[in-house]
């Protein structure tokens, strides 16, 4: 291994983390100094890295990271590969950048709040690669301090999502293996509590990537209690594994990564997948094809990609019936048919089928119908005017409806008056009549806003604060109620675009997003110069919402939100769900290249 050569580090490490806040600095700087790319996620519970850089770099960074007593016993996984191309694969694995976040979870384990969180000091016992190998090997033989003891009694259980078991798996013939089938690894929880009589009594060999989701899973299951003690876990995952038995061993195919290498295999080069259209030998999931109602992954081989766009996963195939015909909502023509050779099955449920970036026959996509909410005193024209080269770059995949706020504003102006301030009254002079003047509005306003004044008109009692902001903390309710309104009349919508305190609102919708279903459903949401107030609405837990968040970087020129706001903003969406884009602008939304780009890959996902 040349230490010139690119690689790819991954390791993880629970522990109580005394100063998570250090533990951030420590992986900036370092991180940082040393020209690494992808992802560092920290919380009070621990770390989960997985980084690229040159070889002799990533050493460097390893023996730093050990050089603190935490990470005793880490397993550093670091192995050499290409370069990473500035490609959409890259990019959406995060190894075009370096993102480095404080979470609550280091891997979200369920979707929705547990009454009791397992404790990972209750996960399984680990197996080393070679124990894991000779369990399998020799099913139904003793083995020493509990292990399994008989064929009957073991079982294999693939801790990971199902398009990652369709490229390989672990197979033995002696051994049951079962496979959850799930869309993400928050669906997991749910599947054990309905197959607990598969795994009760049972000793249970758990297997994931890396081994970072069997910690939280086999001590979920170990909380059930008598009959479910019996659990083990591969350590090190798949790919120290593969890396003991370079000729796969009993894993047969692939191993998914989550970084640009897409999948790593060993020697037998026997394909374990199948393309979702025509049913042949394919395993490559570098072209992201995902499905059309749920987006997962999909494996789409390079003839049936020429022939159509439009595909189905095998769970929303199972769950869905056959399309028929769609109606386009831009122009209502009439149906254009899909081809059945290429898309046989379709959702037929009413809330998801009213989100879908619906595409009939040959014809273009449906645009993407995009919801935009201004900041504090503006108004839907204005920002209309300052959004219109966003709207012109995107002509061609999204429609941007833009309405006004439901709080009204008074006018406002400073003791003198400024000569750019058309609107503001000359010393002396009466104030010109209020229609004369565009209206202001808000989406959440401060505790003592009372409405409009009689005259409309009001002196500033300060100068610009640029943290005004923080103290607008009322008003959720009356907006919420508009917006469903919105919604009702205007709808249906894809996503929502909110910039600076639209931002801030789209945020707290987002934050109820299953409380709102069937009142305000949409499926994204893009936040300009967003922040977080200190509201209930963020305090039930992270946000589980795709989200683009765009901001200026530190330091930057954007006066009014500052990028550690914005970025703090983000962090409290689930981690896998959002997309960061920092840009070298002020309070703008950036429409120049290379940022333009990066908003479009994003909404290509929802074409």
């Amino acid at each position: 291994m040349s230490e010139d050569e690119y690689g790819v580090l991954l390791y993880y490490k629970y522990a109580s983390i005394p100063d998570v806040d250090s533990l951030l600095s420590f992986y900036d700087s370092n991180c940082n100094s040393l020209g690494l790319l992808g992802r560092v996620r920290l919380s009070s519970n621990g770390v989960n890295v997985t980084v690229g850089g040159l070889l002799s770099v990533l050493e460097k960074h390893i023996e730093a990271v050990k050089s603190n007593s935490l990470f005793q016993g880490t397993d550093f996984k670091l192995a050499s590969c290409h370069h990473p191309l500035n490609d959409k694969v890259a990019l959406e694995c995060g190894f075009t950048s370096l993102s480095i976040r404080v979470v609550k979870e280091l891997v979200t384990f369920s979707s929705h709040p547990l009454l009791k969180a397992p404790e990972v000091s209750n996960a399984g016992r680990h197996l080393s690669a070679a124990e894991f190998h000779s369990v399998l090997q020799s099913a139904g033989q003793l083995m020493e301090n509990g292990s399994p003891t008989d064929d009957k009694q073991l079982v294999l259980l693939d801790a990971r999502n199902l398009y990652e078991t369709r490229i390989g798996k672990f197979h033995s013939s002696s051994v049951e293996t079962l496979d959850p089938g799930i869309r993400q690894y928050s669906d997991l929880p749910a599947w054990i509590d309905n197959n607990l009589e598969q795994l009760r009594g049972k000793h249970v060999l758990m297997y994931c990537t890396g081994g970072i989701r069997c910690e939280m899973a086999s001590a979920y299951i170990r909380s059930k209690g008598p009959g479910f003690e019996n659990v083990f876990q591969l350590f090190g995952g798949i790919q120290r594994y593969l890396e003991q038995f370079p000729d796969g061993g009993f894993f047969r195919g692939k191993n998914f990564v989550f970084d640009h290498r897409i999948s790593v295999g060993s020697s037998d080069t026997n394909i374990m997948g199948a393309c979702r259209i025509c049913g042949s030998s394919y395993d490559n999931y570098s072209s992201r094809r995902r499905c059309m109602h749920c987006r997962m992954l999909v494996l789409i081989c390079d003839s049936c990609q020429l022939k159509s766009d439009a595909y189905v996963c095998e769970l929303c195939q199972k769950h869905c019936k056959e399309i028929g015909s769609f109606r386009s909502v831009e122009d209502s023509k009439p149906e254009a048919l899909l081809d059945k050779s290429d898309l046989k099955t379709g959702c037929s449920d009413p809330i998801i089928s009213s989100q879908l970036p619906l595409r009939y026959g040959n014809g273009p996509p449906r645009k993407l119908r995009i919801l935009c909410l201004h900041g504090f005193r503006q108004n839907a024209s204005s920002f209309k005017g300052r959004s219109a080269s966003l709207a012109k770059k995107l002509k061609s995949m999204a429609e941007l409806v833009f309405v006004d706020a439901p709080h009204e504003l008074p006018f406002i102006y400073q003791s003198c008056m400024e000569a750019n301030n058309s609107c503001a009254p000359p010393i002396g002079q009466h104030a010109p009549p209020p229609e004369n003047c565009k209206r202001k509005y808000a989406w959440l306003v401060a505790p003592d806003f009372s409405g409009i004044s009689e005259a409309d008109w009001k002196i500033a009692d300060l100068p610009f604060d640029p943290l005004q902001y923080q103290g607008q903390t009322d008003g959720f309710d009356v907006s919420l109620a508009y917006l469903r309104k919105v919604f009702s009349e205007q709808g249906p919508f894809d996503g929502i675009l909110g910039f600076s305190q639209g931002a801030a609102m789209a945020a707290l919708v987002c934050a109820q997003r299953e409380r709102l279903k069937g009142d305000i459903d949409f499926r994204f949401v893009i936040l300009c110069s967003g922040f977080a107030l200190p509201l209930p609405a963020f305090k039930q837990g992270f946000i589980n919402c795709p989200s683009l968040h765009i901001f200026g970087r530190d330091p930057g020129k954007d006066r009014q939100i500052t990028s550690h706001t914005s970025r703090y903003l983000a962090s409290l969406f689930e981690d896998g769900c959002s997309v960061i884009i920092e840009h070298e602008f002020g309070h703008i939304i950036p429409t120049r290249p290379p940022y333009i780009d990066d908003i479009k890959d994003f909404l290509q996902r929802f074409l």
